[in-house]
């Protein structure tokens, strides 16, 4: 049993500072997840890794088989997701090269699998959907670390695969501090399964409301510059996770009557 995974780019599994255990090919009701499952240790700290767009990046972000993958993790006996992902900004104190540790997040998706509840109503409280605790340890690391970082922040996660168009960036701006396309359905999946859930976001771009066009080298880029700096916030943050939850993520299927 596994209590931490980590579902993020393949650059998080680097062979210097993750320490294999075997890998793993699940099958769920679901399907199977985006990838194999490395199981092994991060700072000591054994972990589950899931890279979300697959191994060869394959899934885009509306096709990643967010069900299957939230389901793997909680068939290993993970409590604790773990979010790297890239984000555009939409403020100009929001600089690419940033950390945002997200504290609510707006849903612009269309047509994701949004829920592990089909054949039944299951209404999830999702007021607060990110864990506080684990948030605070990531924050706490970050500042000792000197990782210019942002506490709080709202991701309004788009459907995708395509960027913004100028007039909509302009839009979100009047509501959220940044964006991406791959948070919702994930961290609400993860909400109905009582885990935790922390988003350690990595700011690649102003999106384009700054009239500058984005694109995938300029992401790639910025993630490349900023990917040393998440694997050592995550060898620093992880020893931190206490081996009992004090949050109440755990009890909101139960709230919910799943």
């Amino acid at each position: 049993m596994v209590r931490i995974g980590i579902i993020g780019g393949s650059g998080i599994y680097n062979p210097n500072t993750f320490e294999t255990v075997k890998k793993i090919v699940p099958e769920t009701k679901f399907g199977k997840p985006s990838d194999e499952i490395t199981i092994g240790r991060i700072a000591g700290v054994e972990v589950a890794f899931i890279p979300r767009h697959g191994s060869r990046h394959q899934y885009p972000p509306h096709s990643v088989p967010y069900r299957a993958n939230i389901q793997a993790l909680k068939d290993l006996g993970v409590e604790i997701v773990i979010s790297p992902c890239a984000v555009g900004s939409l403020k100009e104190e929001y600089r690419p090269g940033d950390l945002v540790i997200a504290d609510q997040f707006i849903d612009l998706t269309k047509n994701r699998d949004y829920t592990f509840f089909d054949s039944r109503t299951v209404h999830i409280s999702i007021a607060d959907p990110f864990c506080p605790d684990i948030a605070k340890i990531f924050s706490d690391a970050a500042s000792e670390m000197k990782i210019r970082h942002h506490r709080k922040g709202t991701y309004i996660c788009i459907e995708g695969p395509r960027f913004s168009t100028k007039a909509e960036s302009n839009m979100f701006r009047n509501f959220a501090d940044i964006i991406g396309m791959t948070l919702v359905p994930e961290c609400q999946l993860a909400r109905e399964m009582g885990m935790c859930y922390c988003s350690l976001a990595t700011v690649t771009d102003y999106d384009v409301w700054k009239d500058e066009p984005v694109d995938i080298k300029m992401v790639l880029k910025t993630m490349s510059e900023c990917l040393s700096k998440i694997t050592k916030l995550l060898e620093t943050g992880l020893p931190r996770i206490p081996a009992k939850r004090k949050c109440n993520c755990a009890d909101a299927p139960k709230d919910a009557g799943a």
